[in-house]
């Protein structure tokens, strides 16, 4: 056994040796019998006979060995070990509870602001029960920020009462040192703990702000500097000037709304805008010329003017940051004038020869704005909702009272009372299913198909009619246009899909095989020489075909 002569040195070859004195490498054995019993017995020395540390008895137990006195019975009951002692700078190590707050601060030497809402945070150290007030520093406010008031108890009151946790709770006000701080919210932590003390916190508020902070994040006022341009020269040279431009008021999104033409006048001596109703004969409208009054009009205002009673006082050029001039007014565009949006689809020949002149615009063509019919409402059939044929459910949709849909009377009365007839095994993963045999009936006169499956003794499978007469639909067909199965899908070998149910054509009776011959044009050579072949193959009629054909229902 390798063994280190000296504690702490590695096992490295020259720092250990073997022992040759231990030849027992066994482990110890831990269960024995005593009077017939089984016992475990715990062990004392490991492999190579080393003694187990572990596995003796602790001072405790040890005491308690030597105190014990035998008592008869159950013996003597243990006492409970007292709980270990944790002193509250242990157990409240770095723990802190965080509240957010505020305080209002008055203002007497200036002009802009009369008070002033200050944000602190406010922290309570549990290890000593100690408390200390921070206010977060913010760039360029001017104020001496930070630690506002250092770790420290605090007194609450005259008697010399201290702040305690209990004390604190969201939606209070405590003074501290003359100033009162309204308590709003906690950290996450905070809430838990004073949650699990049994304290129940009021809801958070919302922290107040400061009045001149918010007013110092709103953008500066522009101030447009007045341009030098004389506006007795304007009056004198555009006096009696006036652009005239055609426009449309669509309103028929609205409720009895409607499309109504407009004549704008631009003036261009005092940049005013005038809008007049253009009135037919017999059109129901009062009289009115002017839908507005020549006046200026807005076209950029000030934030702060939103709320401006503007249907009371007349807007000012401070209200205002740009107005509207004669290069809004383009023909092919919209503008929005108090709250209506116009388009301007035509103007006078003066007003085109401006525009080239004064801003380069050559053509202003006429846009055509008379009103056009609606296309045709194509009309469509609603989704097939799954009941009934497609046939019979489209009549609800032609008439308030639905007929029946017209039946190809010829068909019926030529091919009356012919029926095909096959034989089908299920396709089925199911054992059960393998064995299961179906007679498929086609009427040729509906061009539907019926079900039947024969009764077998003992199978477990209650036969019959499997499948009312029906017309069937092909897979992946639409639903909106279906496509039925024909004569022509049924020969041996072929796959016929019946609502998600899969049948494979054994067998057929002597008629179908005449009709086919017959009508040799509904089938393809392959489904007649499928037929052919499976005749002749046959050694004698098929009596179980004609068996099941006559216990069909039809």
């Amino acid at each position: 056994m390798v063994s280190n002569p000296v504690h702490g040195l590695p096992l490295l070859p020259g720092t250990s040796f073997k022992d040759f004195t231990k030849t027992a490498f066994h482990r110890s054995q831990t269960l024995g019998y005593r009077n017939g019993y089984a016992i475990v017995r715990r062990p004392t020395v490991g492999i190579g006979g080393d003694r187990l540390q572990f596995n003796q008895l602790s001072q405790a137990e040890l005491d308690e060995l030597a105190n014990k006195a035998p008592v008869l019975t159950y013996g003597q009951p243990k006492q409970a070990p007292p709980a270990d002692f944790i002193p509250a700078h242990v157990a409240f190590d770095k723990k802190v509870l965080k509240f957010d707050a505020y305080f209002q601060e008055d203002v007497p030497m200036s002009t802009e602001e009369h008070y002033r809402i200050r944000q602190v945070n406010i922290y309570y150290y549990l290890e000593d029960d100690s408390m200390s007030v921070i206010e977060p520093v913010v760039e360029n406010s001017g104020i001496p920020q930070g630690k506002l008031i250092k770790r420290q108890r605090l007194a609450k009151n005259d008697r010399g009462d201290h702040y305690h946790w209990k004390d604190l709770n969201r939606g209070i006000n405590i003074t501290i040192y003359g100033k009162t701080f309204r308590i709003v919210d906690c950290d996450r932590f905070t809430q838990v703990f004073l949650e699990s003390q049994g304290i129940e916190l009021n809801p958070p508020e919302k922290m107040a702000l400061d009045p001149y902070t918010e007013l110092r994040k709103q953008p500066l006022r522009k101030y447009v500097t007045p341009s030098d341009f004389d506006q007795l020269k304007q009056f004198l040279t555009f006096d009696k000037q006036v652009l005239r431009f055609y426009a449309i008021w669509d309103d028929t999104d609205s409720m009895y709304g409607e499309c109504r033409t407009y004549v704008i006048h631009y003036y261009l001596m005092d940049d005013t805008v005038e809008i007049r109703e253009v009135h037919e004969r017999n059109d129901g409208r009062d009289p009115f010329p002017l839908l507005m009054n020549r006046q200026r009009i807005p076209k950029v205002l000030v934030e702060n003017a939103k709320n401006f009673p503007q249907c009371v006082l007349e807007i000012s050029d401070q209200e205002v940051l740009e107005w509207y001039t004669a290069k809004d007014f383009i023909v092919g565009k919209s503008l929005t004038i108090l709250g209506r949006t116009f388009f301007i689809y035509d103007c006078d020949p003066f007003t085109r020869r401006y525009y080239k002149e004064k801003f380069g615009i050559a053509d202003l063509p006429r846009i055509d704005v008379s009103k056009q019919e609606p296309p045709p409402v194509k009309q469509e059939l609603p989704p097939y909702n799954g009941y009934g044929l497609v046939e019979d459910s489209a009549q609800n949709c032609f008439s308030l009272i639905p007929k029946a849909p017209k039946k190809d009377i010829i068909k019926m009365l030529v091919n009356d009372n012919k029926v095909l007839r096959y034989l089908a095994a299920l396709e089925s993963p199911i054992p059960e299913d393998k064995d299961r045999r179906f007679v498929f009936s086609y009427f040729l006169a509906t061009d539907m198909i019926s079900i039947f499956e024969p009764p077998v003794r003992n199978s477990g499978i209650i036969g019959g009619k499997y499948l009312g007469r029906t017309k069937v639909v092909k897979p992946y067909s639409t639903v909106d246009n279906p496509i039925y199965y024909g004569p022509g899908d049924f020969f041996i070998g072929a796959v016929i899909e019946v609502f998600g149910h899969r049948f494979i054509i054994l067998d057929t009776d002597e008629y179908v095989l005449k009709y086919m011959e017959s009508n040799a044009a509904q089938y393809s050579p392959e489904a007649l020489a499928s037929i052919q072949n499976h005749v002749r193959k046959r050694e004698a009629p098929a009596p179980e075909l004609e068996r099941y054909s006559g216990m069909q229902c039809q």
